[in-house]
């Protein structure tokens, strides 16, 4: 099994008790709710969507240990909605976390 390293990595590996399956599962999980997030703040059209969208993702982040990722929907919850920068810097985070297992 390849892992990332990092909390993220040691939270989903120490919730599996290694089970490579639920760990995958786990991962899959993740990335999803993560992307789903993602795309709601890509389609928020007024503060409040985006402002929901942006602390779910923080909120997911925190509860995986993925302190980076929730550094950055912090700043999506300061920003105006729809913030490009913003919104390139989460999706190279989350593309970074992909990994083969």
């Amino acid at each position: 099994m390849a892992y990332l390293g990092g909390a993220l990595d040691a939270t989903i590996a120490a919730a599996a008790g290694g089970d490579e399956a639920l760990y995958r599962e786990l991962r899959r999980a993740f990335s999803e709710s993560a992307e789903r997030q993602l795309d709601l703040l890509r389609r928020s059209r007024c503060d409040g969507n985006w402002r929901i969208a942006a602390l779910r993702l923080k909120g997911l982040a925190s509860s995986f240990h993925d302190e980076a990722l929730a550094a950055l929907a912090e700043e999506a919850v300061e920003a105006a909605p729809g913030e490009p920068t913003v919104l390139r810097r989460i999706d190279a985070h989350l593309r970074g976390l992909v990994v083969t297992v």
